[in-house]
Order: C-alpha cells, then sequence, then structure tokens
C-alpha cells in the first residue's frame, strides 16, 4: 500500500514545478458525475484510464486533477485537499490510479454534493441494490461475481460505488465504464473463463475488461436503491457463518475496518464524524448482513442468495 501525505497549496505547486505541468496526456473522465483528469507521461496507465472510464467534454474544467509519474523513490501519494489535486508518484500498479481518482471524486462529494463513497461491490437484484462491502482478501469480488452468473442480477460496480439520501430511500450510484478484475475471476467461477483468455493483464494478474462482452450490455445500469448490505469477514474462529446486525453493530464494524476503505485520501476527525453520519443513517435504512467467508466460495454464495431471498435453484445467465 502507497504512503499518504497531506501537502499544502505552496507544496502543491513546488510539486508542478518539478514534475512538469505540461505532460503528454491529460486525460478528463466523468466519474460518477465528477470530471477528474488524468495527467501522467505512462503510455500504460494513458491506455487503462480511456479503458475504464466514461470520457468527458474536453471543454469541462476539471474537479480534480491526478498527476502520475515514476520519478525515482518510495511509493507515495499526496494530496492537496483544497484544489483535489493528487500526485501518485512511483508505482506500478494500475489499481492505485484507479483507487486514487475515485478518492478524489469522492472527496469532491462528499464536500459539496452530500454523496459518500463505498469501496465495494454493487449488484441489482430484482432491482433492489445489494452492497458488497468487506476488508481485502474477504472474498467480495468472488461473492459479487458468483451473484452476477444469476440471470436476475444487473452490474453496478465490483469496486467502488456512491450513495445519497432522497428522504427514506438510498441510492447507490455507479462509476467505471469497464472493470477492473482479477486473473483468478475464472477458476472460481469458469463462466468467466472466456473473458480471462481475452484480457491483458498487468504485473500485478489485474486487467480493464468489459463485462459487459460477458453478462450483456442491457445487464448494466448506472444506479439503484439500496436494499441489502452484506459485510463480509473471513474468521476461522468464528462458527456462525452469517448473521444479522442491526445499525449500530454494522457501523462498529465499518469504524473498526476503516469503512473497509484504504484509499480515502483526508483521514481526520471532521471526516470520522461525516462518514459515521452517513453511514449510520445507509444502514439505518437496509437490511445488513455479516457474512464469514471460511467456507468455500459456493458455500458462501448459497448463504447469499438465502439472505437475498432466492431460491437453490434461481435460473443461471447464460454467459
Amino acid at each position: 500500500m502507497y504512503r499518504k501525505e497531506i501537502i499544502t497549496p505552496d507544496e502543491r505547486e513546488k510539486l508542478l514545478e518539478n514534475i512538469g505541468m505540461n505532460l503528454p496526456y491529460g486525460l478528463k473522465s466523468n466519474i460518477s458525475g465528477v470530471c477528474i483528469k488524468l495527467n501522467t507521461d505512462i503510455d500504460y496507465w494513458a491506455d487503462e484510464w480511456r479503458r475504464n472510464w466514461f470520457p468527458m467534454l474536453h471543454t469541462i474544467h476539471s474537479h480534480g486533477r491526478l498527476f502520475v509519474r515514476n520519478i525515482g523513490g518510495e511509493e507515495t501519494v499526496k494530496y492537496d485537499p483544497l484544489s483535489n489535486t493528487a500526485f501518485l508518484l512511483d508505482t506500478d500498479y494500475y489499481g492505485y490510479v484507479k483507487s486514487v481518482a475515485l478518492a478524489i471524486a469522492g472527496d469532491v462529494m462528499e464536500e459539496n454534493h452530500d454523496i459518500y463513497s463505498i469501496h465495494g461491490a454493487c449488484l441489482d437484484v430484482d432491482g433492489h441494490g445489494v452492497s458488497i462491502i468487506a476488508p481485502s482478501g474477504t472474498g467480495k469480488t468472488t461473492t459479487a461475481y458468483g451473484l452476477m452468473r444469476l440471470k436476475n442480477v444487473r452490474f453496478i460496480g465490483d469496486d467502488w460505488h456512491f450513495f445519497r439520501f432522497f428522504n427514506s430511500d438510498v441510492i447507490a450510484y455507479g462509476s467505471e465504464n469497464e472493470s477492473y478484475i482479477r486473473a483468478d475471476v475464472g477458476d472460481v467461477w469458469h463462466e468467466y473463463e472466456k473473458l480471462v483468455k481475452i484480457a491483458r493483464f498487468d504485473n500485478k494478474d489485474r486487467a480493464v475488461v468489459d463485462i459487459s462482452r460477458i453478462v450483456g450490455r442491457g445487464n448494466i445500469r448506472d444506479s439503484v436503491p439500496l436494499k441489502h448490505v452484506i459485510l463480509l469477514k473471513r474468521d476461522t474462529r468464528d462458527k456462525e457463518p452469517v448473521r444479522k446486525l442491526d445499525a449500530d453493530e454494522a457501523l462498529d464494524y465499518l469504524v473498526k475496518n476503516s469503512f473497509c476503505n484504504p484509499h480515502f485520501l483526508v483521514e481526520n476527525e471532521r471526516k470520522l464524524r461525516l462518514r459515521k453520519k452517513a453511514y449510520g443513517k445507509l444502514l439505518k435504512h437496509t437490511d445488513v448482513y455479516l457474512l464469514n467467508t471460511v467456507e468455500t466460495p459456493l458455500q458462501s454464495h448459497m448463504r447469499v442468495r438465502k439472505i437475498l431471498g432466492l431460491p437453490k435453484n434461481s435460473p443461471l445467465r447464460p454467459l
């Protein structure tokens, strides 16, 4: 994980002088309504960025900027919250490029629009949203892609989504044009093997892919009202595979795990209060479950089906 540092506007200006503002690539993208501009001299990051996001008109001024360069040093993110400008230095992982971009967009929306970030997968099941939130390595992607095999499940996002409130409704919004998948998704769910075969994986065994090539463009959704939140953990000492949580229990779990989001750029007491208030309201308006993913992926998948009221013989989508 990269090191994070909050910088002042003066420090931002010095960095811009050192790394240069007129880099070969200046790409503006639409991240859930926020214009984020990537500035880099790295061809591969530019190629992946173009595929990952929806395009933004070049005449729109950016709400946030991300400078990505390898200059020789420690993998670091430096962020100026005043201008929503981040510098990602010396990384070889596109996953960090996309996550920092999402974090910048999230900071803009959190501060100005009462829209909040969830580092997790989101699906539409028969018109009802399901948010899957989990610490790294507990099966978030496996759980989401297992559900995506079902005929009545639509895709919102597999890594990051946003939420806001309309009276008693919680609406979740997707953010990415194409998804960033792991190479082993086809090992767990064989339906995705052909997608894995055509993907160009990086040195972290991840690739930006068009999930609609498997599930169909008609099964991609922009937003959905949230009904369920499924939290994941992996604890062999806990013999209870799944249980329902009240809002206070769920919020306590999320706070202890930093909301399962290691990419928040600003973390202080004020931000904690904002996020606790937003997540607390979210959890009071949804049904929340904690799933312990120590069983096989298929066993955990069947438990999720039961949580969502889906029969064991729910039809699979022809993939």
